[in-house]
């Protein structure tokens, strides 16, 4: 698939992904108990479970809430063939390397 495709499908799935999470301004308020399955693949081969990391997550997580999802797809679909850092993120939403 060609570059700009691929930051199409990314930005469409930012918003599809956008749409069905909770909207607001999410903030960090404490630790919960349920928590979803994530890892998280550490650069030294190890994994840990996200949920672990809560403390240290959880301001990533409240500021990449699914407010940014719209700008982030504008910029997605408005950026050139050149642009080597919407490429990158568009095949890191993708789940691709």
């Amino acid at each position: 698939m060609s570059a700009a495709a691929d930051r199409r499908r990314s930005a469409d799935l930012l918003e599809e992904l956008a749409a069905r999470t909770t909207p607001g301004r999410w903030t960090p308020r404490g630790l919960l108990a349920p928590r979803p399955e994530v890892v998280a693949q550490l650069p030294d081969g190890g994994t840990q479970h996200v949920a672990e990391a809560r403390a240290g997550t959880a301001g990533w997580i409240s500021t990449l809430s699914p407010a940014l999802a719209g700008p982030i797809a504008a910029w997605l679909r408005r950026a050139g063939d050149d642009d080597a850092e919407a490429a990158a993120v568009a095949r890191l939403l993708l789940g691709e390397p």
